[in-house]
């Protein structure tokens, strides 16, 4: 069967963007702000503004396969069988540090080193890194700017009161997407799927991004869920010590291209792209050798100097949709915070001999 890819320039992939959208943008941007400021408030340390909890983070390489068609070869996986040095943060979604035993999504993301090419950022500084993001929902629930801002400000609103938030979400035609969250399978994070939920420029294609756990080690603990009975809050950082204390971790980095607007949006991701029609193609390979997966200087540096951002890539990887576009502001902002909230400086992340072993 032959399949017809539509080109990420095509005039019609975006068409959200405007000044309605970036007035949304600086009001989600200040929202995450407060949302901010609440944790330090807690916690006397500013997080960034999601993702705040980390489970572990663990060097390894990132290889592109032989032998592919040649329109998988694109951007940083232009050239067969070429290996990149990568950072791999292991996280909780929330905005907030809370017990691993509290279903939520967890996320992953990855710095690669090594990627030459024209780079997305404006400010001057040009490492030779590529920034992804994944997360173990398919889709997301923020969908767009406004779906976003609409739903943060309940969660602002509420608080901890969940059962009022659950009620004002149920009002919602979305409510099923927007709980989707809270019952999200809480297993051994080794052995989650991982998703990129928008779509990314792909050099000449539009994609979206999986990662798909390989090992034997990984695949038995799919099972492996947390229980109300697990001791302590950090059940998921110490199931992951104890995995790469003897255990390396291999992942499948797989596409899925665009080929039908009406039945894979760009802009809003709440609409998860179909997997049997629009199926992953694996590109390269993730390999994370047995270690030590919580060293606290890295993770010290990590979260206090080091900045992931999707928007710090390759041009042939640039963002697409409307909740990359809100990425692109409200990362900036919530990254301003952090660093003036804890007196620290961002560093330009070059060389993975700068994240400490």
């Amino acid at each position: 069967m032959t399949r017809t890819f539509i080109r990420w320039d095509d005039p019609s992939i975006e068409s959200g963007a405007g000044p309605t959208e970036d007035d949304l943008i600086n009001q989600v941007a200040k929202q995450i702000q407060t949302a901010q400021t609440c944790v330090w408030e807690t916690h006397r340390h500013a997080f960034s503004g999601t993702h705040v909890k980390t489970q572990g983070i663990v060097k390894g390489t990132l290889t592109v396969l032989p032998d592919l068609e040649s329109h998988l070869y694109q951007g940083l996986f232009s050239t067969p069988n070429s290996t990149f040095p990568i950072a791999l943060r292991y996280s909780t979604e929330t905005t907030d540090l809370i017990d691993d035993r509290v279903p939520q999504p967890r996320g992953i993301g990855i710095k690669v080193f090594n990627a030459k090419g024209p780079k997305l950022r404006q400010d001057g500084k040009d490492p030779q890194t590529q920034d992804f993001e994944f997360n173990s929902c398919a889709f997301l629930e923020l969908g767009n700017a406004r779906t976003c801002r609409d739903i943060i400000a309940l969660r602002l609103l509420h608080g901890a009161d969940g059962k009022g938030l659950d009620e004002d979400l149920r009002k919602r035609e979305d409510y099923k997407v927007q709980n989707a969250r809270n019952v999200a399978p809480n297993v051994h994070l080794v052995a989650q799927r991982q998703y990129s939920q928008a779509a990314i420029r792909y050099g000449d294609h539009v994609v979206k991004y999986r990662l798909l756990p390989t090992s034997d080690a990984q695949l038995a603990l799919t099972n492996k869920t947390v229980t109300e009975n697990d001791k302590g809050n950090t059940v998921l950082k110490d199931w992951l010590q104890e995995y790469f204390q003897s255990n390396e971790a291999t992942y499948d980095f797989q596409v899925q291209f665009l080929e039908n607007l009406d039945e894979q949006p760009i802009e809003d991701v709440r609409v998860e792209w179909d997997q049997q029609k629009y199926p992953f193609v694996t590109v390269a390979k993730v390999s994370l050798p047995a270690q030590e997966s919580f060293p606290p200087k890295r993770v010290s540096f990590w979260e206090d100097h080091n900045r992931l951002d999707v928007w710090h890539g390759l041009q042939d990887h640039k963002p697409l949709g409307s909740i990359n576009r809100l990425r692109k502001g409200v990362y900036k902002a919530s990254a301003a915070f952090r660093r003036k909230m804890n007196g620290r400086q961002e560093v330009v992340v070059d060389d993975i001999s700068q994240i400490p072993d």
